[in-house]
């Protein structure tokens, strides 16, 4: 299993990652700390988020290799995922969407960096 950035997609997660920080590709179950809901709808919902690496990563028991470094997963994830996958970013809606061979897994992944602080 794999993942394969777009270049646009590369810069943006770029303008937000370091040596301090992890890639996650979070499965939107309502399971854990960074997932923001449950599903509700009946359709596959993942969102890329990025975190510290002193920050609380216990239900991500997985990498999966890309181009640009591993990005943890939920384990139990891999069943709504694909073998060979490409985030593109759309530019004009700023806007990622995850796919594989297979076709569209997320055509609006979401994106999220929880080491931004918030006031």
């Amino acid at each position: 299993m794999k993942i394969t950035l777009d270049e646009a997609a590369k810069e943006r997660i770029a303008q937000h990652s370091d040596e301090h920080k992890l890639v996650l590709l979070t499965f939107e179950d309502g399971v854990g700390p960074y997932s923001q809901h449950a599903m509700i709808h009946m359709q596959v919902q993942f969102s890329i988020n990025i975190i510290s690496d002193t920050m609380p990563k216990e239900d991500y028991t997985e990498t999966i290799p890309t181009n640009i470094g591993d990005f943890w997963i939920k384990g139990y994830s891999k069943e709504d995922l694909q073998e060979n996958m490409r985030i593109t970013l759309n530019p004009r809606l700023s806007t990622f969407a995850l796919s594989g061979d297979g076709g569209v897994i997320d055509d609006n992944l979401g994106f999220i960096d929880f080491t931004k602080k918030t006031s």
